[in-house]
């Protein structure tokens, strides 16, 4: 029988599959620029609800130039302007806001506002809502905060057995738009089983940013002996790119905010890493983790392309309003270098 001799580590050959889409979505985009247009037009300090995105990086350096991040609406001085983050809010928190008279700003998701006008609708014509999604999570919070007497929160496919409703023949799901698409589906094929008359939202409620860079990552995983998922712990899309790795093939895989935080005993044997970042991630921190890589023999990087985005939203319109009345021409759809927030 031929022996197969492994050649050494620092003979193999070493390449980087970088994943695209990757970083900012269009309503991370959105937000990150509300906060900065807040800013320049109002000066600081501008208070923001909880993390306007779920990024370390992003928040301390919106923190360095004025934004105050806060976890209640009670903790913003009366009278002051509060952002409200990229996640959503019930219509508690409005009422809360508008009794401090405080000067709004929602930097709302689009997508998530689209989920809460479904949920809004849904419990008007009395339907029983299967929220798939996160305890806790902010998004979920809001959505949950529009129809409460409604709602039932689902989070996982295990906890299926245990859901209960009003009327079977009136049943209907929703999701957190930032969730693995394969594990909501796989939920929502048991609730199926148990409610056969499970009415599907109007649209997807899972966001194309996260569908598209989950793809992405089910394209490289099966090639990768190492997966760097660039994004916070508590960004709920970044946790699941690792989780989607791993599920489609990638040897290994870790979720890091810096390039720093890369351990260089993951790279023992590896030949092939992956690296792709989570939709609140901006791009000056991939690029950091390239250069690490490459200062490692990582320098053949070749793109796997799943999806081109294009989508941008138009800024809040308190914003846009604002601008315009300082500048004298209609704000633009703005795209964010999001490899500016150095």
């Amino acid at each position: 029988m031929e022996t197969v001799t492994a050649l050494p580590t620092d003979q193999v050959s070493k390449r980087v599959l970088l994943a695209a889409p990757r970083g900012y979505c269009a309503g991370v985009d959105r937000a990150v620029v509300t906060v900065e247009k807040a800013l320049d037009l109002y000066g600081p300090p501008i208070y923001v609800r909880k993390q306007i995105v779920h990024n370390k990086h992003v928040v301390r350096t919106l923190e360095k130039r004025g934004a105050i991040f806060v976890d209640e609406t009670d903790q913003v001085p009366e009278g002051a302007t509060v952002i409200f983050s990229a996640h959503g809010v019930s219509p508690a928190v409005h009422r809360e806001a508008a009794a401090l008279q405080l000067k709004t700003i929602d930097a709302t998701c689009p997508l998530v506002t689209k989920v809460h006008r479904e949920a809004v609708r849904f419990a008007s014509e009395d339907y029983d809502i299967l929220l798939i999604g996160h305890e806790g999570h902010e998004e979920v919070e809001g959505t949950a905060g529009e129809a409460p007497d409604h709602i039932v929160l689902v989070q996982s496919p295990d906890e299926v057995p245990d859901v209960e409703v009003r009327d079977p023949d009136k049943v209907v799901w929703l999701s957190q738009t930032t969730l693995s698409v394969d594990e909501t589906m796989e939920t929502v094929r048991r609730l199926r089983e148990r409610f056969p008359k499970l009415q599907d939202p109007p649209s997807d409620d899972i966001c194309y940013a996260t569908q598209n860079r989950q793809v992405a990552v089910k394209q490289m995983a099966g090639e990768c002996d190492l997966m760097i998922v660039v994004g916070s712990q508590n960004s709920s899309n970044s946790v699941r790119l690792v989780e989607v790795a791993l599920e489609h093939g990638a040897r290994a895989g870790h979720l890091v905010d810096y390039a720093d935080e890369i351990d260089e005993a993951w790279l023992e044997g590896v030949s092939t890493v992956g690296v792709t970042s989570g939709a609140s991630v901006p791009e000056v921190l991939v690029r950091d983790v390239l250069q690490w890589l490459a200062d490692r023999g990582f320098e053949d990087v070749r793109p796997i392309t799943a999806a081109e985005e294009s989508l941008l939203f138009a800024l809040p319109h308190e914003i846009r309003r604002d601008l315009k009345a300082r500048d004298g021409v209609e704000a633009a759809k703005i795209r964010h270098d999001a490899g500016s927030l150095h």
